[in-house]
């Protein structure tokens, strides 16, 4: 059993590209309250970093770490573990990726990050290779849909935040990372201008004009600007303008067939008085 010891915070280093944001909120500001009261609860798992004797690597408690900076404190509880990079990357992974508030770019980068180690270890051990399916298994997500996330680790920056704030969806966003690096400046530049984000039909038709060489700015922008079937200006009517002309028992249905009914006849009375 692997025994815990007291280090110094001076030197604790942060995993080597990480994939999850460590983020100065209000739940950080809580936390950081609760280790000024009873301490760090729960060790850090941390590694001896090869290049850098003395130091160690953070495997598993970036968030502890930084919110015990926060309470004051100059030494935290921590197990050394002796591990290489791959295997501390697949415990850096699993240890955060069911936890509450993942972005789907942490997501993205924690799988990759996964998939590369595993595909190392699988490398140097006979029978021990990455498979999707274990991937799926282990985040307990589809393995399309881990496809999916790890297409996300190719999409700009600015693309990559729009996923994040949910104003693009998991597909569409995937289908979009087949896009050149000019292709996604490009849609950056025609989201801006739109205040439009594509929806999967449009990504898929971006996508293959990619893929034919085909799709230039102007392209990009005149796909972005048709309206999409939920975009279209809707015609609100108040109950209280048309319950007039309707019987107080009369279902928002009824009232819908009626006026449409309505306006057929007003459309024929149009045509026979044009013909006259």
């Amino acid at each position: 059993m692997t025994e815990t010891t007291m280090l110094p915070t001076a030197v604790l280093r942060p995993f080597r590209d990480h994939p999850y944001y460590v983020r100065n909120d209000e739940e950080m500001d809580a936390l950081a309250d609760s280790i000024r009261e009873h301490g760090v609860l729960s060790p850090l798992i941390v590694r001896p970093l090869e290049d850098a004797p003395g130091e160690y690597e953070v495997v598993s408690g970036h968030r502890r770490l930084f919110a015990a900076k926060l309470a004051g404190l100059h030494e935290v509880p921590a197990m050394i573990r002796e591990l290489d990079r791959d295997a501390a990357a697949i415990l850096l992974v699993d240890s955060n990726l069911h936890r509450d508030h993942v972005l789907p770019s942490e997501k993205a980068f924690a799988l990759k990050m996964k998939m590369d180690a595993l595909s190392h270890q699988g490398s140097r051990r006979e029978g021990e290779k990455w498979s999707v399916a274990r991937l799926s298994e282990d985040a307990n997500i589809s393995e399309r849909k881990v496809h999916r996330y790890i297409r996300l680790t190719h999409l700009a920056r600015e693309l990559l935040e729009l996923v994040d704030e949910g104003r693009i969806a998991l597909t569409p966003a995937s289908e979009l990372s087949f896009l050149t690096e000019r292709e996604q400046a490009d849609l950056v530049n025609a989201i801006a201008y739109t205040d439009a984000t594509p929806s999967v039909s449009q990504a898929l038709q971006m996508k293959r004009l990619s893929q034919e060489g085909r799709l230039t700015a102007a392209e990009t922008m005149r796909i972005l600007s048709e309206l999409k079937p939920n975009q279209y200006e809707q015609l609100r009517l108040r109950r209280d303008d048309l319950k007039r002309y309707f019987p107080a028992y009369c279902t928002d249905e009824q009232m819908k067939r009626d006026i449409l009914r309505g306006l057929e006849l007003l459309q024929r009375k149009r045509n026979r008085d044009q013909g006259r």
